[in-house]
Formats: structure tokens, sequence, C-alpha cells
């Protein structure tokens, strides 16, 4: 029993972790910001690398309640049970709730307490939740399998694997093999122009909503007499989660298992202030890159980062 609680302790400190992102330094610090078009506020398909992704935290698409895509209108997004602010909210509740249990109280303290209404109403949510991530889940499985010939190739271990998700925003999207290729490559270009600051080398590569976010965080590094060296980038694995159509524009979302030397670095004296310059970070990412309709792979830009 005590093993029993212990597993469910963890369980919550990793879903809190999970709600607020973890404390890297690399582009988007961990936390889960920008755009997927109709799809911002929908739960990407998972994949076997990224059974569930973490709700865009910060987005300049409006959350909006779905009812009949329109796909001519910009700006237009899907509002579901358990994200943005009620997600986080869920994830306070269900973490509490989990302690209960540790404790001995119940998970919501039993049903005679002040509480018990609201405790019964949190509990059938949670159950919604759960049925609603496993029809997802199983229903979304989809195999594709490409091994890619870019600058990984030899440790994909397994290749691209992909399958399309079901929400309705518009057709699916075939991807290339060129298209791989160029999102391992904006992988790496992001990345290394993120640890020089090049922020007009960020415009070219990443939408203007993530080129203003990365700005506001090197000026936090700046602020602070810090900066962010990033190096040594290698794609280990990816999966393709969802590619769509949409508009004037075309969208896919992948997840990437990587490497990468990541770390802080004092500006004045060059001293290391975290991270570990000889020990190589392992991350799993969801990004989504966006290019207008038509065009080739040269013009995938980066438009939103999921942490998984």
């Amino acid at each position: 029993m005590f093993r029993a609680k212990l597993l469910i302790l963890l369980l919550a400190a990793g879903l809190a972790l999970g709600m607020t992102g973890d404390a890297s330094a690399r582009a988007g610090m961990g936390f889960s910001m920008g755009s997927r078009g109709y799809r911002t506020y929908s739960m990407p398909a998972p994949t076997p690398i990224s059974p569930y992704a973490s709700p865009l935290q910060r987005s300049w698409t409006p959350n909006r309640p779905y009812t009949q895509p329109n796909y001519g209108t910009p700006g237009y997004g899907y509002s579901g049970f358990g994200r943005g602010f009620f997600g986080g909210l869920m994830g306070g509740f269900l973490g509490a709730g989990l302690l209960g249990l540790l404790f001995g109280h119940g998970f919501f303290g039993g049903v005679g307490g002040g509480f018990s209404l609201l405790g019964l109403l949190l509990q059938l949510g949670l159950i919604y939740l759960l049925i609603r991530f496993a029809l997802n889940f199983f229903g979304n499985r989809q195999p594709a399998f490409y091994t890619g010939q870019g600058m990984g190739q030899g440790a994909f271990q397994g290749g691209w694997a992909g399958g399309y998700g079901s929400q309705p925003s518009g057709p699916p999207l075939s991807i290339s093999a060129q298209d791989y290729d160029a999102f391992e490559q904006r992988l790496g270009e992001v990345q290394d122009a993120y640890s020089h600051e090049d922020l007009a080398r960020l415009r070219r590569l990443a939408t203007q909503e993530m080129t203003s976010y990365f700005a506001e965080e090197l000026q936090g590094h700046a602020r602070r007499g810090e900066i962010n060296r990033v190096s040594n980038v290698k794609l280990l694995q990816g999966n393709l989660s969802e590619a769509w159509r949409e508009g004037g524009a075309e969208y896919a979302t992948v997840a990437m298992r990587f490497s990468l030397i990541d770390v802080m670095v004092d500006r004045s004296s060059g001293r290391i202030v975290s991270g570990d310059p000889n020990v190589p970070q392992e991350v799993t990412e969801l990004w989504t890159f966006v290019r207008p309709a038509g065009s080739g792979p040269d013009a995938w830009q980066l438009s939103a980062i999921q942490q998984v």
C-alpha cells in the first residue's frame, strides 16, 4: 500500500511539472507557445514518442468556441474541456486529489465534506478527460514510416513515423522526404540562431509570433547578464503527428526527440551558470511548422513549440 501511495505521489508531481514546463534555457525555455491555426487549442494527434502534449500556454490565436470551421478566417481556434486556464485548474485539483489518496482521505476527502458536490463534479470531469484521451490516443494511430536521409541519417531509430489527426480543420497534407529534412534542419537552425541571439535570422526561420517570444526570452537573459549557449543539436527520432491545409497555409506538427548541449553562461566572465558543457540533454518536443500553400520545403517556418 505504501508503495502504491508513493507511486501516486510521484505521478502527481509529474503532472504538476507537466503543467508548468521545465526550467530549460533552450529556445522556448521548456514552455508551450505559438499557434497551430484552427488547431491551436486542440490536442495534437499522439505519436509513439509524444502520447500527450502540453496545451499552449501562450498564443496570439483567440480561443473561441468551436462551431463550423471557416477556413478563410484567420485566428480561429478551438476551445476544449480541460485546456487553457481551466486545464491548469483541473491539474491542480487532480494533484490535490492524488495527495488526498496518499494520506488516506479519499480522492476528494470523501462525500461527506463541504465540497462533496464539487468533488463529485470534478471526478466526473476527470473520468471524461481520461476517456477522451484514450479515444484520441487509440483512434489516431495510423503508422507510416519514413527513414530520413538528412543531417540525422543513421540516428533516427525507426525513422519518421506519422499519422493524421482527426480534427475537422482542413484536408490532410502529404509530407515528403524533403519536408522531413527541412524540419530536421529547422531544429538545428532555430537553436543555433537563438544561441547567437540572431533575431534577424530567427525572423526568417519562425513566425512573427514565435520570434517575439524568443526576443522576450533573450532580453531576459541580457537583463540577468547571461547568455544561452546551445550546441551539438542532434535529432534522435521524429514522428509526424498531423499535417493539414488551412485556407492559404499548410501546417505540419512533428514530434522530435533530440539531444543538445544547453548551458547558461555569464556574459562578462564566461563562467558557466547552469548546465553541463560535457553532458548532452535529451528533449522531446512537438514543433509545428507553417508555410504558404503550394510552396516548397524551404518555406517552412516554426509556428509553435509544445512540451511532451
